[in-house]
């Protein structure tokens, strides 16, 4: 593949998709706790859009709270990015078991990408997010066991499809400010027994907009470490908060236009995926010199593989459903240095950014498990 080996996540022993689970299990429930966690009556999950393990650790001055409560490390999952994030921490299952492959996916047969983020098809047709992402997820299994699952958000986000596909059986709590979030927490988890997960994006966006590091991005990270110490003075007895991110980010140093470079466009009939892991969907019979142009020109700065090879590395897990191989893309691409492959004409903001993230270097997919108890 070139290049140095890519940081394959630890599907199964280190990955975000193993602590749903364990979560549950914390509660009682017959659920694998392959992370050891110990008991308690109530779970508050705090999520922070962005935070990675490598830039909490170069800014721990920033978060001395957060920097306290480090736990472990694990790995995101491919690719680096928060549908396909959000999803594994919604089901506890790796992408490709639930299917949620990237941030813009081929839907198979139609020859038209799909937008897991904003849910959103060409021309407005929607998709069903029970169709598109059929699993299980955790808020099910815990409200079936008698646990108040509960979700801490901005209003925006309810009832969206991103929302029903990875967040079904929770009860939405909307609340827009950090205190009408810590709040919100507060009194869902005055319950004998419950499983609350809050989420924090502005991290993510700044990060984005002034790379990471910026002063924008520190005066963020200082809000989230004041927002974890709040949620942990708040837990009643018998109670455990964890705090993880989906996934880290880098700074780019270089981009490159796939709109506009010939030898990136011939055979090409889509460009899925994000600037940092690209799902390249191939023309009927071009897929092998699509493969061969895009190595060529990536050559030093990407890893750039079939989608069998992608499949049988284990880049989405052990396994990927049948049914879910179309949504990847004919060729992936994934920068390891600080490239990142741009479309502006179709993604013209995007194209802006400072940070991005999607890759398997271990600045994208390490993210940190902090833990605060009351037990």
């Amino acid at each position: 593949m070139g290049g140095n080996a890519p940081l394959i996540p630890s599907y199964g022993t280190a990955s975000l998709a193993e602590l749903p689970s364990a979560l549950l299990a914390v509660l009682g429930m017959d659920e694998p706790n392959l992370l050891q966690l110990a008991p308690a009556d109530r779970v508050c999950l705090f999520i922070v859009d962005g935070l990675g393990a490598e830039s909490l650790r170069a800014h721990a001055d920033r978060a001395p709270f957060l920097a306290a409560a480090a736990k472990t490390t694990l790995t995101a999952g491919f690719p680096a990015t928060t549908v396909t994030s959000l999803c594994s921490l919604g089901t506890g299952v790796p992408p490709g078991e639930h299917g949620m492959l990237g941030l813009m996916l081929a839907v198979p047969g139609t020859g038209q990408l799909f937008n897991c983020l904003r849910w959103t098809l060409p021309g407005g047709a929607f998709m069903e997010p029970g169709q598109w992402q059929p699993a299980e997820t955790v808020y099910q299994r815990a409200a079936a066991a008698g646990i108040a699952a509960g979700y801490v958000a901005p209003a925006q986000f309810e009832g969206t499809g991103l929302t029903e596909a990875v967040y079904r059986g929770v009860r939405y709590l909307a609340a827009e400010t950090v205190d009408e979030r810590v709040a919100r927490v507060r009194t869902a988890m005055a319950e004998p027994r419950a499983h609350v997960t809050v989420y924090y994006g502005d991290l993510d966006a700044v990060g984005h907009m002034t790379g990471w590091g910026s002063e924008e991005w520190l005066d963020q990270l200082d809000i989230v470490d004041r927002m974890a110490e709040r949620l942990a003075a708040d837990l009643p007895p018998g109670s455990a908060l964890y705090i993880t991110a989906d996934h880290g980010m880098v700074n780019v140093t270089e981009k490159l236009d796939a709109e506009t470079e010939p030898a990136l466009t011939r055979g090409v009939a889509m460009l899925g995926g994000e600037a940092r892991a690209r799902h390249v969907y191939a023309e009927p019979g071009a897929a092998s010199e699509v493969l061969d142009a895009w190595r060529e020109i990536l050559a030093g700065k990407a890893w750039v593989v079939s989608r069998r090879e992608a499949v049988e590395s284990g880049w989405f897990g052990p396994r990927v459903r049948p049914e879910w191989a179309g949504r990847i893309g004919d060729v992936v691409a994934v920068p390891y240095t600080g490239l990142a492959i741009t479309a502006p004409r179709a993604h013209p903001i995007e194209a802006l950014f400072t940070g991005y993230h999607g890759s398997m270097t271990t600045a994208e997919q390490y993210v940190p498990l902090l833990e605060v108890s009351t037990r």
